[in-house]
């Protein structure tokens, strides 16, 4: 860490928690959307700074977790047709399917490969110009802007083997879907500093004003969750609900307009499913009518079908925040790292995880 930083966090630090403890009017329960949170706070050892009877609790912000298993059988069954390469993220390897994972096939003999760039598997394409390639893309608005940009090199190289099997997820929309359901009671948003980048404050508007709870888009060093929890709370006792920002040195008001552009060029909003939130209304993206030969849904015929969570495993009820993973019986048991049962055990940004790595089951 910066020295610079570090002592600007001893100074600080301090005086945020004594601004959040005068503040605090507990019980009070804040979600963090996005994993990334979940692991910062985690790692920071921000949950035992903070008063007695403030919660932070993980929601449906990690894009591997939300991914249902139907879709990932799908990918998978994708890489066992002959002359296939599947290509994905480095996350998605160990996600068990419902009988094996990308890892298992890859040991198998099967052609996936990770890369660390959407782009990676444009150039993956060019050199096996013998072979299909398929981009298994998961993600959010974070990620979706450079998979547009890939799809558009794609045709601008005037590749014909290189396909798009789309799994993207909307923020928003499952922010809207979980409230909606009343079944988690949640005081205030810790909102995803990253995919606010892209879009911006407006599409959190619905929260305050049609729920009335206040949420922060905040950034992920423990300065900038211990403001944006002090900026909550500070809303909660001013009787205010409002969406601020604290992330201000990244996320603009309107958001990222080039990104959103590109974005609208190449895909469109389409309802999806979500690993324990069901099928919510556009809260998906597939490819625009103009790109439909590199749909890989719609170039093979590989069906996508329901399926349910493994017996005893709790990830959906995680990610809805209706449990925690110490609640899980297999947590820590029946599944860990090393042979995980559910993707939120898997995932950098699972709350299983970090409750795992760092939590000690906490």
């Amino acid at each position: 860490m910066n020295p610079r930083k570090r002592a600007d966090e001893g100074k600080l630090a301090p005086i945020l928690l004594r601004e959040i403890s005068g503040l605090a009017d507990p019980p009070l329960r804040f979600m963090e959307v996005c994993g990334t949170h979940t692991m910062s706070i985690f790692c920071s050892g921000i949950r035992s700074l903070l008063p007695e009877g403030i919660e932070l609790i993980s929601g449906p912000g990690c894009p591997v977790c939300v991914t249902p298993a139907g879709e990932i059988d799908r990918a998978i069954a994708l890489s066992q047709l002959d002359g296939v390469t599947l290509v994905t993220f480095g996350d998605l390897m160990w996600v068990p399917g419902s009988s094996t994972s990308f890892h298992q096939e890859k040991a198998m003999g099967g052609d996936i490969r990770v890369v660390l760039s959407p782009l990676d598997a444009v150039e993956i394409a060019q050199e096996e110009h013998g072979r299909k390639v398929i981009f298994f893309a998961v993600g959010f608005e974070t990620t979706s802007p450079a998979i547009a940009v890939a799809v558009k090199e794609a045709r601008r190289r005037g590749l014909v083997n290189f396909y798009l099997l789309s799994s993207q997820r909307l923020i928003p929309p499952a922010m809207r879907a979980l409230l909606s359901t009343g079944r988690v009671r949640i005081d205030g948003f810790i909102l995803p500093g990253h995919v606010s980048v892209i879009i911006g404050r407006g599409p959190y508007l619905f929260i305050a004003r049609e729920f009335g709870l206040p949420g922060v888009i905040t950034g992920f060093e423990a300065l900038d969750i211990l403001e944006g929890i002090y900026m909550l709370l500070r809303q909660r006792r001013e009787g205010r609900a409002e969406i601020e920002i604290q992330y201000r040195r990244a996320v603009k008001e309107e958001g990222n307009q080039r990104a959103l552009e590109v974005m609208g060029e190449v895909f469109e909003p389409v309802d999806a499913r979500w690993r324990g939130l069901g099928l919510i209304p556009e809260s998906g993206l597939i490819l625009r009518e103009e790109f439909a030969g590199m749909d890989a849904s719609r170039a093979f015929v590989i069906p996508c079908e329901d399926k349910a969570d493994p017996p005893g495993c709790l990830c959906g009820e995680i990610l809805q925040g209706l449990k925690s993973p110490p609640d899980c019986p297999l947590f820590g048991k029946r599944c860990t790292p090393e042979d995980p049962v559910g993707p939120c055990m898997v995932s950098s940004e699972g709350s299983c995880a970090a409750y795992y790595k760092y939590g000690g089951g906490q």
